[in-house]
């Protein structure tokens, strides 16, 4: 099994499960794991699995009640104890799970930036705390200050057709405060899908982000898209 990453310092976020016990499969129901992953659940379904970033697939207890809070494709951070193994032909790594807790992260794609949602994106400063590509994501966490209204992060681009031969693609990181005040520090994790950034012929796409930072500190990250 690929070891999940065991996240500490988002120990506040999630609950653990107390005792020692031993499923039939030798795992620890006092263990617990913490990854990203995207949500398979069809429709009217009573049921979904999670595709973890790193491959595994997670089946959660039938009666967890977590199918009414998730939708398809919507991505999360979970926390999970593995019950069980689950048989398989391809031999991919499959797990029984009890959810402990479950976190929706803001997943979309790639905007075009035209004059009509300009003042709609706002260009508010940001800082990037951290950033890794898995697969086709592009993850940003995030901090800045609010308190009282819902802000608004998104990822856009100049509009037309991507030519490689002309170097990066440029793509801002704008953040819209939505008029809030700076009371409290926050915090966010948010993915952003780079499929629009794939160029027919081409295996990977070079790529910069900017984005404006507070106190002139602004951020720039050039990296790959390897698709």
């Amino acid at each position: 099994m690929k070891k999940l990453v065991f996240i500490l310092a988002m120990g506040a976020l999630f609950s653990f499960l107390p005792g020692c016990d031993l499923d039939d499969d030798g795992y620890s129901l006092n263990d617990a794991w913490v990854g990203f992953g995207l949500v398979n659940k069809a429709t009217d379904s009573e049921t979904f699995t999670i595709l973890m970033d790193d491959g595994e697939v997670l089946y959660p207890l039938a009666n967890s009640g977590w199918s009414h809070e998730v939708e398809n494709n919507e991505r999360v951070l979970t926390n999970f104890t593995i019950l069980g193994n689950k048989d398989n032909p391809e031999h991919n790594e499959e797990y029984y799970v009890k959810i402990n807790s479950l976190r929706k992260i803001l997943y979309k794609g790639i905007l075009d930036i035209t004059p009509e949602i300009e003042d709609s994106i706002g260009n508010d400063p940001i800082r990037v705390k951290d950033k890794w590509i898995k697969n086709d994501m592009l993850n940003f966490e995030l901090q800045y200050w609010g308190g009282n209204e819902i802000h608004y992060i998104n990822l856009v681009k100049q509009p037309g057709v991507i030519d490689p031969e002309n170097g990066p693609v440029v793509l801002e990181l704008r953040h819209n405060t939505n008029d809030d005040t700076d009371r409290i520090p926050l915090s966010a994790i948010v993915t952003f899908d780079l499929s629009a950034l794939q160029v027919e012929g081409k295996t990977s796409t070079q790529f910069k982000v900017i984005a404006k930072g507070f106190d002139g500190n602004d951020f720039e990250y050039t990296g790959e898209y390897k698709y």
